[in-house]
């Protein structure tokens, strides 16, 4: 099975992609179907036999389902509805010199009336005859239809006519904010310079293999991650890390698809193509993530279901039980008192608003460098209670210096050659800092075996020789004969052939951004924060006690951590949830075993995003409280448009069923709630 996905336009109506999902479904040569309405395109898994006549199907169900709904963007229809609403607005405006001529003034207000409303009374008797009644165009059908039974056909006309404008306003603020979202993912570039046939030509993205040199301009956005090796600049790299000073760049350097070369001509050798690029995961991500639907949007959708069935039926008891059993009850009044409780029942406002805001807030996330990857993440970050982080290049900066060698009848260069060699295929930072204490190429022909052994060391043969490296765990289990030492920092101890030839001392420091972490996690009213370790004691303490941190534990191996997080799961609160926060290589597991993961600087790591819920593109553990604060902001945006929806329809329902309003009143507590709620919605977008 392999994904597929569509882009659609004219996708104006959340109802519409539910609907449309749910008739997709029903194909069977395809599964995991969705229909994403906030960025208009449909997803699916076939077999890649398969995937023509998948498309196939698709296109024919989008046909028969939402014929508007079209695979390409047509603007036509955007103009042909403004031509038409003021040209029923025209009509029904020059009907009012016409009181003396009845005949003539019904006439134009039903052409008036059919010039806006054709198009909804098309698609209500399409829905009729699949038995889908229960939506929108139903609802407006038959309160016009209704009305014009009634004779009040200038209302029939004010009602459809201000649908439509509420309908029209709704498409343009969510096109509006889908726009603001595409904006902050406008980071894919349209090409790439690549040198072919000894001549630069322009290339889809596509098409650039591994191992191809391409040439970036000042002003142009990195097309593929690779590493610089000709000239040097400055990067923008504030779209992927939120970082506002420039970064500089020369030979030999990472760099990453989506920043933008500020000044300098570089030729970068492209180290990974376009579909396992920096810039394709970023797009992937956030526009996937409203996949992932919260409680809140499942709760809305399931309530409204049941809500329009139910509004329906009241209507229909509205119209005719009371002017059977009450006195001087006419049926002319209950069933103009139904039709506008009709119109008022569409609910619109929570179908868009509160997906909307959701949407919204994954795009500010990824404006200021972190990825989420679903509104349901987005939503439990508002109820944190406990933080647990690893320390090594999350609290501190995993940039470690060798800072003191002790030998024992060897030199110390020599020393360094087994250690660096021994730790040559490994890109811990601890293996890392002995390799650039060496300061030579690492020759492999050297290396004949490495075994690393989780929690202790790593065991290789070098030049012959055996070389066991690690800690005193390491030693003992080897039975090695060492002396213990007493140093703050990373001790390793070296044997040669089962004798202890020495020690390296590597230190590292913590992050000056962590002490804000802390200090706004506080604020932030998070019961405890927990590091979890697999450093010494006396180091681990010592960088809690900096941190001021509430609980450590110290000498971990991977399964120890599984075990102190699921301990820790049993303590928080009852809706509330926990964080593992982690550099998502070596801390899979509990990523995955806690509520929420987060990758600290995981940026181009493939383990890194395939590991953790949410990606903080840089080395900032403060923006874990940024992305709590803006969690909580969204809810409250969130149940605004909830309470505020909910509490205007049921007002103005229970006026409609006493006769207590008018159409025209009805009619803005449907649309006009809608538009208010799309508005606020868009402040998430907003600092």
């Amino acid at each position: 099975m392999k994904k597929y996905k569509l882009k659609i336009k004219n996708l104006d109506c959340a109802n519409c992609a539910n609907n449309l999902e749910k008739s997709l479904e029903k194909i069977n040569i395809i599964n995991n179907v969705n229909v994403n309405f906030m960025t208009e395109s449909i997803t699916w898994n076939c077999k890649k036999e398969e995937k023509e006549e998948a498309l196939k199907k698709i296109k024919a169900m989008i046909k028969k389902v939402e014929p508007e709904v079209k695979i390409e963007e047509n603007l036509e229809n955007k103009n042909k509805e403004i031509i038409k609403i003021f040209l029923s607005i025209f009509i029904s405006g020059f009907s009012i010199f016409l009181k003396d001529y009845p005949y003539a003034k019904f006439t134009l207000l039903m052409v008036a009336y059919f010039i806006v409303g054709a198009s909804v009374l098309k698609k209500s008797w399409k829905n009729i005859k699949k038995g889908k009644m229960l939506d929108e165009n139903f609802l407006m059908s038959i309160a016009t239809i209704g009305a014009i039974f009634l004779k009040e056909y200038e209302e029939a006309v004010a009602v459809m006519l201000f649908y439509k404008i509420g309908e029209f306003l709704e498409s343009y603020a969510v096109n509006n904010s889908r726009k603001s979202i595409s904006d902050l993912m406008n980071i894919r570039p349209d090409y790439a310079y690549i040198y072919k046939d000894n001549k630069w030509i322009t290339t889809s993205l596509e098409e650039v293999k591994k191992g191809d040199i391409i040439l970036v301009k000042p002003g142009e956005k990195i097309p593929l991650d690779g590493v610089v090796i000709e000239g040097e600049t400055y990067l923008d790299t504030m779209v992927l890390t939120g970082e506002s000073l420039p970064k500089k760049v020369s030979i030999k350097d990472n760099v990453l698809s989506g920043c933008i070369n500020k000044d300098g001509i570089i030729k970068i050798k492209v180290e990974k193509e376009y579909k396992d690029s920096t810039v394709s995961k970023i797009l992937d991500l956030v526009e996937n993530a409203s996949n992932k639907k919260s409680k809140s949007e499942n709760f809305i959708s399931k309530f409204s279901r049941i809500y329009t069935p139910v509004v329906v039926i009241i209507a229909l008891i509205i119209a005719i039980l009371p002017p059977l059993f009450l006195k001087d009850a006419t049926f002319y009044e209950w069933i103009y008192r139904a039709l506008s409780f009709l119109v008022v029942s569409c609910p619109c406002a929570l179908v868009i608003s509160v997906p909307l805001t959701f949407f919204g807030g994954i795009g500010r996330a990824s404006k200021m460098g972190v990825l989420i990857k679903g509104s349901n993440y987005l939503e439990a970050l508002s109820k944190i209670d406990i933080v647990v982080f690893d320390k090594t290049g999350t609290l501190t900066e995993g940039v470690f210096k060798v800072c003191k060698i002790k030998t024992i009848d060897i030199s110390e260069q020599e020393l360094l050659e087994y250690a660096a060699h021994s730790e040559g295929f490994s890109n811990h930072p601890i293996a890392l800092s002995i390799k650039e204490a060496y300061q030579k190429e690492i020759d492999e022909s050297l290396i004949t075996k490495t075994k690393e052994i989780p929690g202790k060391g790593i065991k290789a043969t070098v030049k012959g020789k055996e070389v066991l490296i690690g800690n005193e765990k390491l030693m003992q289990d080897y039975k090695i004969k060492y002396q213990k030492e007493e140093e703050i920092g990373t001790l390793l101890y070296i044997a040669i052939d089962e004798v202890l030839k020495g020690t390296i001392l590597i230190k590292d420091k913590i992050k000056k951004d962590a002490y804000k972490s802390m200090k706004e996690l506080k604020k932030n009213n998070v019961k405890k924060i927990v590091m979890l370790t697999g450093d010494k004691e006396e180091i681990s303490k010592e960088v809690a006690e900096k941190l001021k941190i509430d609980e450590f534990f110290a000498e971990l191996l991977p399964q120890n951590k599984v075990e102190k997080v699921e301990k820790l799961m049993k303590e928080k609160s009852l809706d509330k949830k926990l964080i593992f926060v982690g550099d998502g290589v070596n801390d899979a597991p509990v990523l995955a075993l806690s509520d929420i993961g987060i990758s600290m600087g995981g940026l181009g790591s493939d383990a890194a995003i395939e590991a953790s819920d949410v990606v903080i593109m840089t080395d900032e553990p403060s923006l874990i409280s940024e992305t709590i604060n803006l969690s909580k902001r969204t809810m409250k945006i969130v149940k605004q448009n909830i309470v505020f929806a909910i509490t205007i329809k049921i007002g103005v329902l229970s006026l409609s069923a006493f006769g207590l309003t008018s159409m025209w009143i009805a009619v803005f507590a449907d649309v006009g709630v809608s538009v208010l709620a799309i508005l606020n919605s868009l402040r998430i977008l907003k600092k």
